[in-house]
């Protein structure tokens, strides 16, 4: 529930001071060097059962000035703490993605997501398995522009791959908020 409250506060003091920007929208006529973006995400988390820590880079293009499209690669080690001893995972993944501005800041966002999932055996400490996860996910989210060629998100996707029966899975729930920075070059 905390988590869900922070996203929503944020989310208001962002489209508040983002309500001021939208007059630097890429050209129609830009270069593709003008038209090209990166950035990504990381993340982290530590505690007594599972560390966890998470690389995403991604690369996109402006199609249009309201179009993006772009993919992300995806990397998360987690330790799981509740073996004895400790249990290393390694998941890697990729994620091409279409995202569409509405009105700045908001936007919508579509992905695919092909993630290559490693998870400990619950029955032998010392065992670990592998599976590939495809999710299909859509949402929105808004983006704070900070200077002229980079800015912060925030992103709410629902994975409507998401099985709630099914076990082993990547993700606890069909809801998945990231955040991350992006920058031109």
């Amino acid at each position: 529930m905390n988590k869900i409250l922070t996203f929503v506060l944020m989310l208001l003091i962002s489209l508040q001071a983002a309500a001021q920007w939208g007059d630097e929208e890429i050209d129609s006529e830009a270069s593709w060097q003008d038209r090209v973006f990166t950035g990504g995400g990381f993340g982290m988390a530590f505690s007594s059962t599972q560390d966890y820590i998470s690389i995403s880079p991604l690369i996109g293009y402006m199609i249009t000035p309201k179009l993006a499209g772009g993919v992300t690669f995806q990397y998360r080690y987690s330790k799981y703490k509740i073996y004895t001893p400790s249990i290393s995972t390694n998941d890697y993944g990729i994620s091409p993605f279409l995202r569409f501005n509405i009105y700045p800041p908001l936007f919508l966002h579509v992905e695919y997501e092909y993630l290559n999932y490693e998870y400990p055996n619950s029955l032998n400490t010392a065992e670990t398995f592998r599976e590939g996860y495809n999710s299909f996910m859509a949402g929105g989210g808004f983006f704070q522009p900070v200077g002229r060629r980079a800015g912060f998100f925030v992103l709410a996707l629902y994975n409507f791959s998401y099985s709630a029966n099914q076990t082993n899975t990547p993700y606890d729930s069909p809801l998945i908020i990231r955040a991350g920075i992006t920058a031109g070059f």
